[in-house]
């Protein structure tokens, strides 16, 4: 079935085609709102939220008094890191120092007095703890023996109706029959990963990416195939066509919506195309998209998840960056594979733990949720502001920054000559920890590049940081 387009995602697509063809051109004035509405028969509403969604994608920018005015590729471009260029090899490895920076690096998280911009998550503060301590609660009493009682392997079903129900947002079509739960958004895609390839094997993914992709493909005795990528659209599917033409890809692991770590989103009509490339080529894609309810626009970016028809798609998501990440309560809608998925879960990961699962489909239930993520979502689009701006102001001349449109993470890319590693190891005088950009490849690449997380609230203790790192990079310049 052919998944349901908006009408504002069509007007949407038609201005933005406009503008990547270059038929509008930058500082150009877009029509009034209700002028275009006049112009192709729909709604005021429906118009304006197409402009929303083109401001989210920074192709127009919004003049107050004035109107919308068209943005070009280039000139969004010139202010973001460049696009990645990865070596075409698909055996890398990652070195025994790395791996010990990592371990490090995770470790001063967790210690008192830190100012940890390397976290993986939102911070505590801005999570809903004592609604949830009062979701557990109900849910304990709930459940048949207070929750001690084994689930069914399928996972928790008042979850697995609610994580349906939500689907609707982006257009899915899914019952509880479709979705399987899981240990977080790393156990669903374990479970993909062992249900549709074999040791040896090549998966591709995104470049740089999230290094606990890369572990968990390298303990899996997978090969890692690093694509181009483009701080703003995804990955490059013509070079991935490629492969896959050449049999050289036996899967695909990427994060269409708000990747780890540049943030950026791809495109409706790229996601279309990347599912039809699959299809035809008859090769899954693993998709997390653990950062899709993070947008900052009106509405949800739609997963690949909306253009499959014949399942192909095995889509993975979480609660852990949204609500609770000690809970661990993830889930997949595996398509075709969905058999496969059930029996590895059955006989290798087990029952899920029922109570928290419980309790989270609680907080879904009455719209919690949906509240909680609107005030969360309004939080980190206005730290992505705010520490975008500060880093301009204190980081050397030319850095560059991603534009995510979502999720939590920035992507600072310096001058070639500076060492974000270094860096890292400067810093930990200051307490205060970043993820370096050499953590995110296993080929020697990024290694003037650096992950900041902007879930942490700002305020002066974050702007010092923010200053201290830059204060550290103009250092190291003047050695």
């Amino acid at each position: 079935m052919v998944a349901f387009v908006p009408k504002y995602e069509q007007v949407a697509r038609q201005l933005s085609d406009q503008l990547r063809l270059g038929l509008l051109t930058e500082g150009d004035k877009l029509p009034s709102v209700r002028t275009l509405s006049q112009e192709l028969g729909v709604s005021i509403n429906t118009v304006q939220q197409a402009y929303y969604r083109l401001e989210a994608e920074g192709l127009v920018e919004a003049r107050p008094q004035s109107g919308y005015y068209a943005r070009t590729l280039s000139q969004r471009q010139q202010r973001v890191p460049q696009r990645s260029a990865p070596q075409a090899t698909a055996l890398p490895d990652a070195s025994s120092d790395l791996e010990t920076l990592l371990a490090r690096l995770m470790q001063q998280q967790r210690q008192a007095g830190w100012l940890p911009f390397s976290l993986g998550v939102p911070a505590p503060r801005l999570l809903p703890v004592a609604k949830l301590t009062k979701a557990l609660q109900q849910a304990q009493r709930e459940l048949s023996n207070a929750g001690t009682d084994y689930e069914l392997i399928a996972g928790n079903l008042a979850l697995r109706r609610q994580i349906a129900r939500y689907a609707l947002f982006w257009g899915g079509q899914l019952t509880e029959d479709d979705l399987i739960t899981t240990e977080g958004c790393t156990g669903a895609m374990t479970l993909c990963l062992r249900a549709t390839i074999r040791p040896g094997d090549t998966v591709a993914v995104e470049s740089p990416v999230y290094f606990g992709i890369l572990h968990l493909l390298r303990s899996m005795g997978l090969n890692v195939l690093e694509l181009p990528t483009d701080p703003l659209t995804g990955v490059d599917l013509d070079v991935l066509e490629g492969y896959l033409r050449a049999g050289q890809v036996q899967a695909c692991l990427l994060v269409p919506n708000f990747s780890n770590p540049l943030g950026c989103c791809m495109p409706d009509t790229h996601k279309q195309r990347l599912v039809r490339l699959l299809e035809t080529y008859r090769t899954p894609l693993i998709e997390d998209d653990l950062y899709g309810d993070l947008h900052f626009s009106p509405d949800r970016p739609r997963p690949c998840k909306a253009y499959d028809p014949h399942g192909w798609v095995l889509w993975c998501g979480s609660f852990s960056k949204t609500l609770a990440p000690g809970y661990r309560v993830g889930w997949v809608a595996p398509g075709r594979y969905a058999e496969a998925v059930l029996q590895i879960k059955r006989y290798q990961a087990g029952f899920s733990p029922g109570l928290t699962q419980q309790a989270v489909a609680q907080f879904l239930a009455n719209d919690r949720y949906e509240l909680h993520l609107r005030r969360l979502r309004q939080t980190l689009k206005t730290n992505c502001a705010r520490y975008q701006q500060t880093i301009r102001r204190y980081f050397p001349p030319g850095t560059r920054i991603s534009g995510p449109a979502g999720g939590f993470t920035l992507w600072v890319e310096v001058d070639p000559a500076y060492d974000t590693i270094a860096l890292t190891n400067a810093l930990a005088t200051d307490q205060i920890s970043i993820m370096p950009g050499r953590l995110f490849s296993f080929q020697p690449q990024y290694g003037h590049c650096m992950r900041l997380s902007y879930g942490l609230p700002f305020d002066d203790r974050v702007e010092w940081g923010l200053r201290q790192i830059g204060h550290r990079l103009h250092q190291q310049c003047a050695r």
